[in-house]
């Protein structure tokens, strides 16, 4: 299972206003570039950079690791008013298979904060080949301008499915958004249940109905553990 580090680079660096779409997808083009090489610095990091893994915080050079790593899919949300990209990676590696789900913020001097979740062998329902062929047979086209929700709409639609399942024992708490209006995408990083499991929902959302749903949680020490209400 992925186990969180310990140690952090530095405090965070201040998110700042509004981004362009291009610049979100330099962020995610360049996470995604240091994954493949097992390198922070493929990224414009920032003096300080905030890195929690499973919403603890960590140590982002030992995530990397030096390792460098095959990306067989990946999907960005841009969300242009708080600056924060989110990134879904599933790497198929025989060694270590893993779903990557990662929040990164702009900040005033380069990218961080960054969130990212790690799911592997021993997290819930965790199969990464099933996860990349479901992914990859999805429609994540571009919204026309006239039909697209607009943010809080889109929020409203994603806290209404989290919090339909609530009353089944799946609570969430501590809720991190990215909101990307084009794309009709939300996700959302948050502690999942009584347990407060790292978790990740991401949606897709058109005429105010949810059409695509992906959820990873990070089992930490409880292996194959169970998400009562999901």
């Amino acid at each position: 299972m992925a186990l969180a580090a310990t140690a952090t680079f530095a405090s965070p660096a201040a998110a700042q206003g509004a981004c362009s779409r291009e610049l979100l997808q330099g962020i995610a083009d360049n996470w995604i570039s240091g994954v493949k090489k097992g390198s922070p610095f493929e990224m414009n990091l920032g003096e300080w950079v905030d890195y929690r893994e499973n919403l603890e915080i960590g140590f982002l050079s030992a995530f990397f690791d030096n390792q460098a790593r095959t990306v067989d899919f990946s999907r960005a949300l841009l969300d242009t008013t708080s600056c924060k990209t989110f990134v879904e990676a599933v790497l198929l590696n025989p060694e270590r298979p893993m779903v990557l789900t990662t929040q990164l913020t702009n900040g005033f001097f380069g990218v961080g904060p960054i969130d990212n979740l790690v799911t592997d062998k021993g997290d819930w329902k965790f199969d990464a080949k099933t996860t990349l062929d479901s992914v990859k047979a999805e429609q994540w086209t571009e919204i026309p301008a006239d039909k697209r929700m607009s943010r809080q709409d889109l929020t409203a639609a994603a806290n209404a499915w989290l919090d339909a399942r609530a009353a089944n024992g799946a609570t969430t708490a501590d809720r991190l958004y990215v909101i990307d209006e084009v794309l009709g995408g939300v996700n959302v990083l948050a502690r999942l249940g009584t347990d407060r499991l790292p978790a990740s929902f991401t949606f897709r959302i058109e005429d105010g109905q949810v059409k695509a749903t992906h959820v990873a949680v990070n089992c930490g020490e409880k292996a194959n553990c169970s998400a009562p209400g999901l």
